[in-house]
């Protein structure tokens, strides 16, 4: 056979759909996952358990492939760096993944670049969070660890001096970022290729709820033609002049005041990007593929007027499955993915997607699924 092997560090559901969307193209997949019973080890052929963090493991699951990508930035950079000196081909390669691994390195990478972000600099105690909120507004102050965050993890919104110490007890660096009054919450997802192609996806609106993405609504509703371009043109400037390959998503801030202001960057499919599957000709986990062999990349544009993602987490219903009959009967046109967990309270077990031309009831088919599937409603 000629059709290439792809290898993908991480065994989550990114993982398991990114899988799902190469069957059709003839890809081969190739995991490294931390266990047998991880969300894409339980639907990949090819599976080797073992530590992402060691080299020699890395080393031994990258031969026999044509490209390594990945579905988390937890790969030590050192690790991508020496595999690609080595000839593995790395996608996206350790200087472009580093700007999402590391939240210094972006912030001081895309101020540098014209990029628009928060206020921030990186800060080395609880008094120097408090000089750092005298020189802006003042408090709340919101705190990140610069590596490792994710879902709200490692991140504070600090009020004040004595709440700024829980960030440093870690021993890591933190970045002090200004606690941004906005709007709305919006992301930004685009892919590219080695040699240069990028597409971009419509720009959606981002529903967090306790730090965890819950809604995402595509296109973001009311949002001007003028500024939803310059969203996707910032993300293709930041795609092109990070040199990344593969799928980017860009989370951004929306101001009073019509600005957008970058927030996080992650350069794997994303969770803002999952309606994709069902509401675009290409979904973000097939443009992602592409991207990284360097195939033609795939018309990103939605297929309905509004589709809407909603996040199922885990609750009050340890078996989902009479929960999942139920939502298929009453919505013939929903589409539910889910993820092979085991259910435990907060945790994304899936995801519904629907879509429609009225935004109202597609929001509200959602929004019924997500909540009949994690146990909140009953009927």
């Amino acid at each position: 056979m000629t059709f290439p092997v792809v290898g993908m560090v991480g065994g989550g559901q990114l993982a398991r759909m990114t899988h799902e969307a190469g069957i059709p193209l003839g890809v081969r997949f190739k995991l490294l996952s931390d266990g047998p019973q991880d969300s894409a080890a339980q639907v990949v052929g090819d599976v080797v358990v073992g530590d992402y963090r060691d080299l020699e493991t890395l080393r031994a699951f990258a031969r026999g492939c044509d490209v390594v990508t990945f579905d988390h930035e937890h790969v030590p950079t050192e690790h991508l760096r020496a595999l690609q000196a080595e000839g593995v081909v790395v996608r996206p390669g350790p200087d472009a993944l580093v700007h999402a691994q590391d939240k210094g390195v972006m912030r001081e990478r895309l101020t540098a670049i014209g990029v628009p972000c928060p206020r921030h600099r990186i800060v080395e105690d609880p008094r120097d969070v408090e000089a750092f909120a005298a020189e802006g507004s003042g408090f709340p102050v919101v705190l990140k660890t610069v590596r490792g965050g994710y879902d709200g993890k490692g991140v504070w919104v600090v009020r004040d001096v004595e709440g700024a110490a829980e960030p440093f007890r870690a021993g890591v660096p933190v970045l002090a970022e200004e606690k941004v009054d906005f709007v709305r919450e919006l992301a930004a997802n685009v892919v590219r290729s080695p040699h240069g192609q990028a597409v971009a996806y419509p720009v959606v609106e981002s529903v967090q709820v306790d730090g965890v993405c819950d809604t995402v609504i595509a296109p973001a509703p009311e949002l001007s033609d003028e500024l939803a371009a310059h969203a996707q043109q910032l993300a293709l400037t930041i795609a092109k002049e990070l040199d990344v390959v593969g799928h980017l998503a860009v989370e951004l801030f929306e101001t009073a005041d019509g600005r957008v202001l970058v927030n996080e960057l992650a350069m794997r499919p994303h969770n803002s990007g999952h309606w994709t599957q069902d509401g675009a000709a290409t979904s973000q986990f097939e443009n992602h593929l592409r991207a990284v062999l360097d195939l033609p990349l795939g018309d990103p544009r939605p297929r309905s007027r509004w589709t809407v993602m909603s996040n199922v987490l885990g609750g009050d219903y340890p078996d989902m499955y009479f929960a999942y009959l139920h939502c298929m009967a009453r919505d013939p046109a929903l589409r539910i993915h889910m993820y092979g967990k085991d259910v435990k309270p907060g945790r994304k077990v899936g995801h519904v997607n629907t879509y429609g031309d009225d935004l109202a009831d597609v929001r509200e088919r959602a929004r019924h699924a997500a909540d009949y599937l994690r146990g909140t409603i009953q009927e």
